[in-house]
């Protein structure tokens, strides 16, 4: 069974673009789990969530490498752990394409390394990029960051209908004319349910790893 995972770093940002992909990819809804943290660590509600779920010959799905972590040595201990149980990682737009379910292949050892490396390169340049553009926003008087432009009675009605009466993101865009991509942004973070992009849990699974019923 493949499993989809969606990350990314703040929630300013949305998710549509990953999600949409591991869609094409064939994974429903219930199956990608997402998050909406930094990937500077492992202890991420949606990333735990879908590695309870994997089992033995299970593969977890990502747009890119970097969307399990940031750091070189997260990542390998991460895939390392995964395949201790069995399960494994695949990329979908990675320059170099990851699939660890490929046993010992050295391309794909190599692969993992290198886009690990590159990812935690281009973050150390995005923050002092940030950095300095901030510093030079500052010196000038002009505000950082954008204004929000969602109406909070809108974001109000959204997250009871996230909440209480339990609608999906499509249902809830329908009803409040909000777009998927504004809600995912703006929503906080739904509470103690697993974080998968239906808003639903997937179904049960027995030990066996086959859905139960």
């Amino acid at each position: 069974m493949e499993i989809g995972y969606a990350r990314v770093s703040t929630q300013h940002q949305d998710l549509d673009r990953q999600i949409d992909a591991l869609a094409k990819a064939g994974i429903p809804d219930q199956r990608i789990y997402a998050d909406k943290a930094t990937g500077s660590h492992m202890r991420r509600a949606g990333w735990q969530a879908a590695l309870e779920y994997a089992r033995p010959g299970d593969t977890v799905v990502v747009h890119t490498l970097d969307r399990v972590g940031r750091s070189v040595l997260d990542v390998l201990q991460t895939i390392k752990d995964l395949r201790d149980r069995g399960i494994g990682i695949r990329t979908l737009a990675d320059p170099l394409p990851v699939d660890t379910t490929a046993k010992d292949s050295p391309m794909a050892e190599l692969a993992i390394v290198l886009l690990t490396l590159f990812a935690q390169m281009e973050l150390t340049f995005n923050r002092e990029r940030a950095a300095h553009a901030r510093s030079v926003a500052a010196s000038t008087g002009r505000q950082v960051g954008r204004p929000s432009v969602v109406d909070p009675r809108q974001l109000s009605y959204a997250v009871h209908l996230r909440d209480v009466e339990s609608l999906s993101m499509t249902e809830i865009a329908a009803k409040t004319g909000l777009a998927r991509a504004t809600l995912y942004r703006h929503m906080p973070p739904r509470p103690d349910v697993v974080p998968t992009a239906s808003g639903e849990a997937p179904p049960a699974r027995t030990a066996g790893g086959a859905p139960a019923g």
